[in-house]
């Protein structure tokens, strides 16, 4: 009995593992999602306007996270006031919606160590100083493609980045995101092992954008 109420007391532990102190971590990963996959997968069933047609929506940012060379912080103690609607509206651009604004604010950007005002400044330099290949966006329809193919693009396409800077996630057998590891001043750096898990797929789906 008593080995089971301390497996749970661990195990409950482990679950409220956040919380951390707001700016202190070692780099960030740039998330970017490509659009048609979320949309197929998740936002089509909630009506999300990122995913009308009239958005015309690619690669966009998921998030710039904090992180440690071996694991992340999230829902970090800050006494910065947390982002305005007219603040994550704002990102909608370039984030698809303010609600996710909203929530990578609240998850990974309480973590910066930076006003919201800042943290979404820096989100957005940071998306803006990644070429984003032209290629993806010429798609007219569904692809199957291996995931390798992304990755080499993205690092042709930006000649400082390494192999081990830049790392393709794939879900429910399709291209996912492009996450690319950047040091505070947002210089790329080599993405942690924790990170670094190329989707290995050779066959992965590329739905055209919309």
């Amino acid at each position: 009995m008593r080995l089971l109420v301390l497996l749970f007391l661990m195990s409950a532990g482990l679950a409220r593992a956040e919380g951390e102190p707001s700016g202190k971590f070692d780099y960030y990963v740039l998330s970017l999602s490509w659009s048609p996959t979320w949309c197929a997968l998740e936002g089509d069933a909630r009506n999300s306007p990122q995913c009308d047609a009239r958005r015309d929506f690619g690669w966009v940012l998921h998030g710039l996270w904090p992180q440690y060379h071996r694991g992340w912080p999230s829902y970090c103690r800050t006494r910065e006031r947390a982002p305005s609607r007219q603040q994550t509206a704002a990102m909608a651009d370039i984030m698809g919606t303010s609600g996710l604004a909203w929530h990578q604010w609240k998850k990974h950007g309480t973590c910066s160590g930076l006003s919201a005002k800042a943290y979404f400044a820096l989100s957005r330099k940071a998306y803006g100083s990644i070429t984003r290949p032209a290629v993806f966006r010429k798609l007219d329809q569904p692809v199957k493609i291996p995931a390798l193919v992304v990755e080499e693009a993205f690092l042709k396409a930006n000649p400082t980045f390494a192999p081990d800077m830049v790392t393709i996630t794939c879900q429910s057998a399709r291209i996912q995101e492009v996450r690319i590891c950047l040091s505070k001043d947002l210089d790329p750096v080599p993405c942690g092992s924790d990170v670094l898990r190329d989707c290995r797929m050779t066959d992965a789906l590329l739905d055209p954008v919309r």
